[in-house]
């Protein structure tokens, strides 16, 4: 990720295309409104690389650097509706990257904690995202495990693929609370994954949701506490 001072530039143009780029994800089906003016109050084009800049405001993915990516407008508005949750809710994201994502939870006024498994990317992306004023509180370290310390969160938002629903990320979930995880399939192929919804409804009891096909790059841990 590199963002030059000129980036740092919020213009009338900018601001026009991420009005378009709303529009666009309107007719896409997001429908919550309260997403749209998060994602319309952070400007995109801060978090990208100078080579992509131009295209901050297409419906695409880009490189950030450390093999990972800035998810799509779209999967970001999309996971951020599913949380379904209101101002000041304790929210915990699994997968910091560019930052973007996080900012846009913190737009919404969540409280946020944000865990980051790539040490460049975080090393790169907390100081950033402090700069900018956006206040969350970041992590270095194995986001299988979550944040116990801090636990229980109202919602878990996962932005990289998972192989399964780790159980310490459904035991840090409030009554009610949602996890967002797009989790792998087989039948969907390699690199894409199916954006699931599990919801603590009792102690002990889940229900689970799914929301179609997304592609996301792979979650990085040592693959313990696997939930079935």
């Amino acid at each position: 990720m590199s963002s030059s001072a000129a980036n740092l530039t919020d213009t009338y143009r900018h601001k026009g295309l991420r009005r378009e780029l709303l529009g666009k994800l309107r007719d896409m089906g997001i429908s919550d409104e309260r997403v749209l003016d998060a994602m319309d109050r952070v400007p995109r084009h801060y978090f990208m690389d100078d080579a992509f800049v131009h295209f901050a405001y297409d419906n695409k993915a880009f490189r950030i650097g450390a093999g990972q990516t800035i998810s799509h407008p779209f999967t970001v508005a999309r996971q951020t509706e599913l949380l379904a949750l209101t101002e000041g809710a304790k929210v915990l994201e699994i997968g910091t990257g560019s930052g973007y994502q996080c900012a846009v939870l913190t737009a919404m006024g969540f409280k946020v904690h944000s865990i980051e498994r790539q040490k460049d990317l975080y090393d790169a992306t907390t100081p950033f995202l402090k700069k900018l004023g956006y206040r969350a509180h970041c992590y270095y370290g194995d986001g299988y495990k979550g944040k116990p310390a801090f636990a229980p969160f109202d919602g878990i938002l996962v932005t990289c693929g998972a192989p399964f629903i780790p159980d310490a990320l459904l035991g840090q979930l409030t009554i009610g609370g949602r996890l967002i995880i797009p989790l792998d399939d087989p039948e969907v192929g390699e690199g894409h994954q199916i954006m699931t919804e599990v919801r603590r409804v009792e102690e002990t009891k889940f229900t689970r949701q799914t929301h179609g096909k997304f592609a996301f790059v792979p979650m990085l841990a040592a693959r313990s506490g696997q939930s079935t």
